[in-house]
């Protein structure tokens, strides 16, 4: 924690001593949020916390995986990201569980039914086919439905090149060990190749990844390597009919294969996970407005090989997306939509569908006031009909090249349990009632000069009938006669984060974030009290830069055991060598080589480096 606060106060007195008068003008915390409305709305006329991962950025963090990547953001809890690269993952954010958090590709909803939670698994997908990644934390319920009740991870894949054909090649290596095994040898290898352009009224991206990494055993002392490969392909066709009227078509598959163990001892386990997705995006615009229909049909198989002993999971999903935005002026937008959503476990023989229409309103004054409230009838093929709805006010104060915010927000989320809580073979419960939430947030943003930003936020969220999964004893996390079943008792889960960006010159970068969470209830599986993320960006020049980041988690509790805090730092370089061709780029993690535990029994990355380039034609 000293270290954080050391690190932050070095960043500090760094940029404060730049004679920034002689350097250009930065306006790199002018930002678009899109997620939290539906429309393209300023930052400052935005009554929610959107988190905005740039194309930019995703560049600087090349090598990096998505769950790495959102793990260094507010709020957030990405567990496994540190472990071997096939570790389950579980995203906490605010303190809510991996069913409360929702996943859009391009636009789409998108799960797995056959999974215990339902989510959608981000190990699946290789962040170099990754355009931005925009999060919107706490309740989006009105907007995205069933699971959107602490957070919404929207991710947009690659936009094709205004040439007429353009290509990237991707390549890097780098080492997989953990803290007490410091050989360096060489046990990760990632590629990537992306064809894309624009023929006149068409535009295409094809893009194709791999991942093969080796060299860690997935629990504490194992003496075996459990590798993970993944493959990734993916085509995306786009076409303007006319000038207001475009089609976009693409599909993708997703393939990664694991070993895995049986804590606490090595186990010859196996998972093999195929992922196909297909969808049609189309948006029509005219004089006040525009008519979007998203639609993703997407199927997965799992197949686990535990010693011998085979599982298969096989689901599929369609998810419709069917909206109107209408513009009535400049400070009055809504939005009036249906979404169908069905979700099917073949192996379970079971399937649920929900109709949702909803309306969404924005109001932006000419006098500060700024109002964004809805409304979202779930018509759920077990639940029948259940209404969610929020409450988002701010007002705005701005002055010369900067403003003042205030900002709450109220709202509701129904979580209906998944296929598996209610018919799955291990613990399923017909009789399980749907989960409530009640989330109410207030804070400030402060934005000064194009240059530093500064937001703190309070949020509560209580949860009703949460659903967990217990023993006959009523133990937790538990597999010996465990069924699934609603607490009895409600649950309240409260915080407040702060976040700085400071950009004093083109040339540097800080950004600092810390997050406190707690239950007043039952303790927070994984989830620290305390995280601090902090980060230094500093560019030699237009070609090449360096990041140093530091991370501080708290201590935590899993499986009744507490688990120390623990601090890393990170560095990593990019140049390039060729201007708009080539760039090499490099990364040194856990500098320190810091020795800790993620997961009870599972093992975590100590010290690795990764260097690779990039190369554009």
């Amino acid at each position: 924690m000293f270290f954080g606060a050391a690190f932050l106060l070095l960043g500090y007195s760094v940029v404060s001593g730049q004679d920034t008068q002689k350097k250009e003008k930065v306006n790199e915390l002018e930002e678009v949020v899109i997620s939290d409305s539906k429309f393209e709305l300023k930052r400052e006329n935005s009554g929610k916390t959107v988190i905005t991962i740039s194309n930019d950025e995703i560049k600087r963090k090349q090598g990096q995986t998505i769950p790495e990547l959102i793990n260094t953001k507010s709020g957030i809890e990405i567990n496994g990201s540190r472990s071997n690269a096939g570790q389950n993952l579980n995203t906490f954010v605010r303190g809510g569980n991996n069913r409360q958090v929702l996943v859009l590709i391009d636009g789409v909803q998108i799960s797995d039914p056959s999974n215990i939670n339902a989510e959608f698994d981000l190990r699946s997908l290789a962040l170099d086919q990754i355009e931005s990644i925009e999060i919107v934390k706490g309740a989006a319920s009105t907007l995205y439905g069933n699971a959107a009740a602490a957070a919404v991870i929207s991710i947009t894949t690659k936009k094709a090149s205004s040439d007429t054909i353009s290509a990237t090649f991707q390549s890097s290596v780098g080492t997989n060990q953990t803290q007490e095994d410091q050989d360096y040898d060489i046990a990760d290898f990632s590629n990537s190749v992306s064809i894309n352009g624009t023929l006149q009224e068409f535009t295409y991206v094809v893009g194709f990844s791999n991942q093969y990494t080796d060299g860690l055993s997935a629990v504490t002392d194992g003496q075996e390597r459990d590798p993970f490969s993944r493959i990734n392909t993916s085509l995306k066709v786009g076409y303007d009919v006319t000038d207001d009227f475009n089609i976009t078509l693409f599909g993708a598959q997703d393939k990664f294969r694991l070993d895995f163990d049986s804590p606490p001892l090595d186990a010859p386990n196996v998972s093999d996970n195929e992922q196909y997705r297909l969808g049609l995006n189309s948006a029509y615009k005219y004089k006040s407005g525009s008519f979007t229909i998203n639609s993703l049909y997407n199927t997965v198989e799992r197949v686990f090989d535990f010693s011998g002993f085979e599982s298969v999971f096989e689901s599929e999903s369609l998810s419709v997306d069917a909206f109107n935005k209408y513009n009535f002026n400049d400070t009055f937008y809504t939005v009036a939509g249906v979404n169908y959503i069905y979700n099917e476990v073949i192996t379970d023989e079971a399937n649920i569908s929900t109709v949702d229409p909803y309306v969404n309103v924005v109001f932006i004054s000419d006098f500060g006031f700024n109002m964004n409230v809805g409304s979202r009838l779930n018509i759920h093929s077990e639940y029948g009909t259940n209404i969610v709805y929020n409450a988002n006010p701010s007002y705005t104060l701005k002055y010369d090249n900067g403003y003042a915010k205030v900002f709450g927000s109220y709202a509701t989320s129904f979580i209906a349990p998944n296929i598996s809580q209610l018919f799955g073979v291990f613990g399923g419960n017909e009789n399980l009632d749907p989960e409530t939430n009640v989330t109410i947030e207030g804070g400030v943003e402060v934005q000064l000069n194009d240059q530093l930003r500064i937001s703190g936020l309070y949020f509560n969220r209580n949860e009703e009938d949460f659903i967990i999964y217990v023993d006959e004893d009523g133990d937790f996390n538990t597999l010996d006669d465990a069924s699934y079943l609603n607490n009895p008792e409600d649950r309240t889960i409260h915080g407040a984060e702060v976040a700085v960006e400071f950009v004093p010159t083109k040339e540097i970068k800080l950004t600092s974030n810390y997050t406190f969470v707690e239950s007043t209830d039952l303790p927070l599986i994984r989830i620290p009290k305390h995280k601090v993320n902090a980060s230094l960006l500093y560019r030699f020049s237009n070609r090449a830069s360096v990041t140093m980041a530091y991370q501080y988690n708290s201590e935590r509790i899993d499986f009744g055991q507490s688990l120390e805090a623990f601090s890393i730092v990170d560095f990593s370089l990019n140049y390039e060598v060729l201007k708009n061709r080539m760039t090499i780029f490099g990364s040194v993690q856990n500098i320190f080589n810091e020795e800790y535990i993620e997961i009870l029994n599972f093992a975590t990355r100590g010290r690795n480096a990764r260097v690779g380039f990039s190369l554009k034609f």
